[in-house]
């Protein structure tokens, strides 16, 4: 009998109870017996501009995240999407009608980062603000070494891109098979953004998603 599982799970538990502030949404483990093989999933795959306002569950957003980046082999970290030389360099930032949080994979929680609802400023396009989730991704370049070899930041963002990119598409595999819609933004008012989120200067901006349900055409 595999004990790492339940053994991870019960510690991610008790961080969570320990570190987790006013505001805080305690998220729930993912759904494994989710319908939908990967043929169904890639064949519903495709983008959506126009949202219902409909909050998602918590179930939805715990598998919804859990999905997008989280941790699938507790006993070493590793992430349901890659990353180059393993940095992890990504955070996903989730911008709701209650305000902004961070997700916390580690302990499987979302941590409130702001009570302000920002969704209109994650994106240039007007379904941004009604649309009840958008997601940020956020690369924290002083995380991403490269063995001792100095690096611009150019290269890092290569990567980080690249790694967005392996997210964003879980999401969207994810919506496919769920019955929620996504579309993948890279057009949004960085500074502003920027501004709202805290963003240190080490923190870059890298691609946007929004999520919700799709509104009948």
């Amino acid at each position: 009998m595999n004990f790492r599982k339940p053994m991870a799970a019960a510690f991610a538990a008790i961080i969570a109870s320990a570190y987790a502030g006013a505001g805080d949404i305690q998220l729930m483990e993912p759904m494994m017996e989710n319908p939908g093989t990967l043929m169904e999933a890639l064949q519903g795959r495709s983008s959506c501009r126009s949202f219902l306002p409909d909050t998602l569950s918590t179930r939805e957003m715990s598998d919804l995240l859990w999905a997008a980046f989280g941790i699938n082999r507790p006993e070493t970290g590793g992430r349901t999407a890659p990353s180059a030389l393993n940095h992890q360099e990504m955070d996903i930032y989730v911008a709701t009608t209650e305000g902004t949080y961070l997700y916390d994979p580690a302990a499987n929680v979302l941590r409130m980062t702001g009570s302000t609802d920002i969704r209109a400023l994650t994106g240039m396009q007007p379904f941004v603000a009604e649309a009840p989730v958008n997601l940020v991704l956020v690369a924290d370049f002083s995380r991403m070494g490269f063995r001792g070899r100095e690096v611009g930041d150019d290269e890092k963002l290569f990567f980080a891109a690249c790694n967005a990119g392996f997210i964003c598409q879980n999401v969207y595999l994810y919506c496919a098979v769920n019955g929620l819609a996504a579309v993948v933004r890279a057009g949004m008012d960085k500074a502003a953004l920027r501004e709202a989120l805290g963003l240190r200067p080490e923190q870059h901006l890298i691609l946007a998603q929004t999520i919700g349900r799709p509104a009948p055409l």
